[in-house]
C-alpha cells in the first residue's frame, strides 16, 4: 500500500497548482483522477518531466495530498523530483505547470528538459 507523505519536507505542491489540478479534474468529471507527475529520459538535456492524469495508485507510488487532490510519483521518479517544488503559473507567456528542482544541474529553455 502506499504511503502518504508530508509535502513540505520531501516536496512542495504548491496551492496554486492544487487548486488548478482540481479545476481540471472537475473538468473531466471524474473525482477518481489523480495527476501523476514523472521523470522520463529524453528532451535536450537528458531528462524531461511529464504529467498524466491517473485513476490507479501502483502499489509503490509516493502520494501527496494537498488541498483534496492526490499526486502520485512512481519510485525512479521520485528519486530526481525530492526537493522539487510543483506550481502552476500564469503570465504574459500563457499558463503552465512549472517544476522548480534543486537536483537539476541544468535545464533547457523549453522548461520541461533537465540533467541530474
Amino acid at each position: 500500500m502506499s504511503e502518504v507523505i508530508d509535502t513540505p519536507e520531501i516536496l512542495v505542491f504548491t496551492d496554486s497548482a492544487a487548486n488548478k489540478v482540481r479545476e481540471l479534474i472537475d473538468e473531466e468529471g471524474n473525482p477518481e483522477l489523480k495527476l501523476r507527475v514523472f521523470v522520463t529520459g529524453g528532451g535536450c538535456s537528458g531528462f524531461q518531466y511529464g504529467f498524466t492524469f491517473d485513476e490507479e495508485v501502483n502499489e509503490d507510488d509516493t502520494t501527496f495530498e494537498k488541498n483534496g487532490v492526490m499526486l502520485l510519483i512512481d519510485p525512479m521518479s521520485y528519486q530526481y523530483l525530492v526537493g522539487a517544488e510543483i506550481d502552476y503559473s500564469e503570465g504574459l507567456e500563457g499558463s503552465q505547470f512549472v517544476i522548480r528542482n534543486p537536483n537539476a544541474t541544468s535545464t533547457c529553455g523549453c522548461g520541461s528538459s533537465f540533467s541530474a
